[in-house]
Order: structure tokens, then C-alpha cells, then sequence
């Protein structure tokens, strides 16, 4: 119960705070409450039995859990129905070009994909003007590669109705210098996770669960989204999903009109 207590606190300092004093006083406490988090949540799953994958921050997402995530999110359900075929997400993201410049996402973020990405938008990036995602989540450093292409290139997000948007995917949302949400679309986040049953020493899993969420939280400080995103994702276990509502969107820059510029950092 303290934990819970001490975590709300922190929540909402976050959310209150301004930018400047947020980097100035809260990052520190962040990390180490991430720490906290998922060091705890690592030992349960752990202990959970050999059916449940071992946690393993050092390769984050490697296997999105969507059946549960869908089903069982908190502290809210889902808001709309995911109207894409569950096996087509479960594939690796494929990219498609539509017209009107909008560049289908849709997939698992598997590693390698922003290698993918990349050449995709050297052979078609003039052509490019969204990029509408529709994805279950998958490698983090994956997913900050694409967001950062994508805010390099100047090119807007999207996620439309009926399309899923998870785990790190809206970390690739928040590269866009305009993103935009349908009314039915579904966007939220989690706890950092993989699916080997390679076992990690607690010192480990919190050194790289810190240096996870360091990379990540930077890198949403650099496109101008709220740090207070990804409080919500250390919330929240593996196998749920907390599902973000169009309001929290706005209240946490997820969804802008135009985006902010990016903030240089030193």
C-alpha cells in the first residue's frame, strides 16, 4: 500500500508540474520509482512458473501479449473495438504506401524494423506525408529509431479508428509533427517486458530498467510529450494495458496540432 500511495504521489507531481521544474526535480525520482516498479514486478513474474515468460528489460517487447493486453486492461477496459485482423498485428510491421501520402504501419515493431523504416522512407520519404500506425508494440529502440526518422523527416502520425496503437507504438507516435488520433482509436502503454526465460540478477534488471526508461523518457521530452506518458506505462504490469483517453492524449501532448518542436538537450 505504500508503494501504491508513493507512487500516486509522484504520479501526479508529474502531471502538475511544469516542464522546467518536471526535469529539474522529477527525473531523478522517476528513474528510481521505475526501479522500484519493476524490480517487484520482475520477481512476480518470475515466481509466476515456467509458463510465464521471464522479464528482461535489456530486450523490451519482444513478444507483445495482445490477447490479455485487449481484454484485461486497467485501470479501464479498452474504450473501442480493435478492428484489425489480430494476425496481421502479429506479423512483423510491414509499410505501405496509400494515397495522399499516407504510409500504412501495421504490425509487430520486431528488431530491425527501423533499418526497414528507414530505407522505406529514402526510396519514398518525398512521397510521405503520414504515417498511420496500427501496431501492438515490439522493440523500444526500434520504436525511438522510427519516432526519431520520423521527426527528422517532418512527417505527421496518425492512428485511425478501429487501429491499435501500444507498448512502445506511441513512442513512434510522438515523433510526428502533427499527430492526430480517431475518435475509435485505440492507444495505450505498459511495462517494458520480453519473452525469453532467460532469468536476470535483481541488480541487472534494475540497472537496465533504468537506463530504459531513461532513453524512453528523454526521448519524449524531445518531442514535446509529457514524460507523465510514460509513468502511466511503468503503472502498469505486462500483461494489461493502461488505454489512454482522448482527453489524457491531449493533457499529456500525445495528440497536437502542430507538434512542439523538438528540445535540444545536452
Amino acid at each position: 500500500m505504500r508503494l501504491e500511495t508513493a507512487g500516486r504521489k509522484l504520479k501526479s507531481y508529474v502531471l502538475s508540474a511544469d516542464d522546467g521544474t518536471l526535469m529539474r526535480h522529477a527525473f531523478h525520482a522517476l528513474l528510481a520509482a521505475a526501479a522500484v516498479f519493476v524490480v517487484i514486478d520482475w520477481r512476480e513474474i518470475s515466481a509466476a512458473g515456467p509458463d510465464v515468460p521471464a522479464y528482461d528489460p535489456a530486450m523490451p517487447d519482444a513478444l507483445p501479449m495482445l490477447p490479455p493486453a485487449l481484454t484485461q486492461g486497467q485501470p479501464h477496459s479498452a474504450p473501442s473495438e480493435v478492428t484489425t485482423d489480430p494476425e496481421l498485428l502479429e506479423k512483423p510491421i510491414r509499410f505501405e504506401l496509400q494515397p495522399g501520402g499516407v504510409l500504412i504501419a501495421q504490425g509487430t515493431i520486431e528488431p530491425g524494423a527501423a533499418v526497414r523504416f528507414e530505407a522505406e522512407i529514402k526510396a519514398r520519404g518525398e512521397y510521405v506525408r503520414t504515417v498511420s500506425l496500427d501496431s501492438p508494440g515490439g522493440s523500444i529502440g526500434d520504436a525511438i529509431a522510427i519516432s526519431t526518422v520520423i521527426r527528422e523527416r517532418k512527417i505527421a502520425t496518425s492512428v485511425a479508428g478501429g487501429a491499435l496503437c501500444v507498448s512502445s507504438c506511441p513512442i513512434i507516435m510522438a515523433g510526428g509533427v502533427v499527430r492526430t488520433a480517431d475518435k475509435d482509436a485505440v492507444i495505450g502503454v505498459h511495462q517494458i517486458f520480453n519473452g525469453t526465460r532467460e532469468k536476470l540478477s535483481p541488480e541487472r534488471a534494475m540497472s537496465e530498467a533504468q537506463r530504459t526508461t531513461a532513453d524512453v523518457t528523454r526521448h519524449l521530452d524531445k518531442m514535446g510529450v509529457k514524460p507523465g506518458l510514460w509513468i502511466h506505462a511503468m503503472e502498469t504490469t505486462p500483461d494489461r494495458l493502461y488505454y489512454l483517453s482522448a482527453d489524457e492524449m491531449k493533457e499529456l501532448a500525445l495528440v497536437s496540432s502542430p507538434a512542439p518542436a523538438a528540445r535540444k538537450t545536452k
